[in-house]
């Protein structure tokens, strides 16, 4: 009779203990369910991207002008010359402002730049007739005006990364502008053929390409630009078909990690630019398809735009040309021929860690891409 108390204590320690289990379990299942909710149904607003404030301070139909408030901290050396970043086509503009710590905007307003950013917007079927000519021609050198008079300055800094890049480097070369100082090139395709497995791809176009030219009378161009429009969700699901596998497991790695609130938001952060790709204009498309892919036009030095022709060896402002080393969109061997096709005596090629988006948004450009950016810059825009 006295082990009774003692039975029934144990008992009631038994219960109490599976009730706090119970009850863990069940606030641990409702954080998980809560978690994969919101990221499923409220990715944007868990997202921490965009966050750096900045004003619109021209807009011409779908393209915007966007001026970044200038950092305030009095100890910052501030740089004379403006920083333009021409961002590529089909670039979310979420990716140069992906994360508070991990912003290149945020970066080059902390390291004393004005910086500017066009918007090219978000391309539907009506902007399908836009090609790279249009943007080159027409659109940089009223945008780059608009900089000038908003900021009292004639010279400026290009930041180009990927297409954005080509549209710089064919610009100052077809205008010859002379108060362009200084020109960053990140990661974009001088010589295609020279990309990697994608660059052999490439190659493999042209001799069809040729024997339907020398054979046929059919024309690309021929092909109504609408045909050739590429949506968003299709450069998305391109993007990520580059890494299958990598992008397998960064959704596996969401799936483990449900019950951290802090990995999901990160997660929302990451994937509202690669989930948010936009479209490419069917002119732009086909161009690139013809004159990038098959004739590989940058890498003998002069594009065509009309009557009129962009010569890169007209070019002999300051250049720093930067690969990534696993870059295999744009491999850095497809950026180095550059240095031989330009006139400028200050001239750069770096190779630095990082993929194609990563070296823009990636956890190690802060401390390895973005400094020797900004160090070469600055040396170069008071």
């Amino acid at each position: 009779m006295t082990q009774l108390p003692k039975v029934k204590h144990a008992l009631l320690r038994s219960r109490t203990a599976k009730k706090v289990l119970n009850s863990r379990t069940s606030h641990q299942a409702r954080h998980i369910y809560s978690n994969a909710t919101d990221r499923i149904f409220r990715g944007a607003q868990l997202a921490l991207s965009g966050k750096t404030p900045f004003d619109v301070v021209y807009q011409r139909e779908i393209i915007s002008l966007r001026h970044y408030t200038p950092h305030t901290d009095s100890t910052v050396q501030k740089h004379r010359i403006p920083l333009v970043i021409v961002p590529p086509l089909a670039a979310n503009m979420l990716i140069y402002d992906l994360f508070p710590n991990r912003s290149l905007v945020r970066y080059f307003l902390g390291q004393g730049f004005d910086v500017y950013l066009i918007d090219w917007g978000t391309p539907s079927l009506r902007q399908a007739k836009y090609n790279l000519g249009t943007y080159v021609k027409t659109f940089m050198p009223d945008f780059l005006e608009k900089i000038r008079e908003h900021s009292g300055q004639q010279q400026l800094s290009l930041f180009g990364w990927s297409l954005g890049g080509a549209l710089s480097l064919c610009y100052t070369s077809l205008f010859k502008d002379k108060n362009i100082q200084n020109l960053v090139i990140l990661a974009s395709p001088i010589n295609t053929h020279k990309s990697g497995y994608m660059g052999k791809f490439y190659q493999r176009l042209t001799a069809p390409a040729q024997w339907v030219r020398s054979n046929t009378n059919f024309r690309i161009h021929q092909v109504p630009s609408r045909v050739f429009h590429v949506h968003g969700w299709q450069n998305t699901l391109g993007f990520k078909l580059t890494d299958p596998i990598g992008n397998f497991k960064n959704y596996w790695e969401l799936v483990k990690n449900l019950n951290d609130r802090q990995f999901v938001v990160n997660h929302a952060t990451s994937s509202s630019f690669v989930d948010n790709m936009l479209a490419y204009p069917g002119g732009v498309m086909r161009d690139i398809i013809l004159r990038f892919w098959i004739d590989n036009e940058l890498s003998t030095g002069s594009v065509k735009f009309g009557e009129q022709t962009a010569n890169l060896k007209d070019i002999d402002c300051s250049v720093l040309a930067v690969g990534g080393n696993t870059d295999i969109i744009v491999t850095a061997e497809a950026v180095r021929p550059l240095m031989d096709l330009i006139s400028s005596e200050d001239k750069q090629f770096k190779v630095v860690p990082g993929g194609h988006m990563g070296l823009v948004s990636g956890n190690q450009a802060p401390q390895t891409v973005w400094p020797v950016v900004t160090e070469w810059l600055s040396q170069r825009s008071d």
